[in-house]
């Protein structure tokens, strides 16, 4: 019986699109980029403070709007998205940081 290949996901595939002027994070898009801030690389996570997967269409989002970006392809899980923060995720969350302390 010929053995089932893994489905890989090609990071080309996922990489952010234009990016909207004027878009804000959603309460659960925000608390996604948040767990990112202290972690080596910007890393962030798989799942919530819950144990919970994170959504695949919170994680897209936010690539397509440019706050993250896909690092490396998961070998034991190739259908989950690993991804970092970046600049401009770093530059929206210190945004929203000042529109809420006003």
């Amino acid at each position: 019986m010929p053995k089932a290949e893994a489905k890989v996901i090609q990071l080309k595939e996922v990489k952010p699109a234009t990016i909207r002027g004027g878009a804000r994070p959603s309460r659960v898009q925000m608390a996604y980029l948040l767990r990112g801030v202290d972690q080596p690389g910007g890393k962030l996570p798989l799942f919530d403070e819950e144990g919970q997967r994170i959504s695949d269409r919170t994680v897209r989002s936010c690539i397509e709007q440019g706050w993250a970006e896909p690092w490396f392809n998961n070998p034991l899980k190739p259908d989950w998205l690993v991804c970092k923060l970046t600049d401009l995720g770093r530059a929206q969350i210190e945004l929203e940081n000042t529109r809420s302390a006003s």
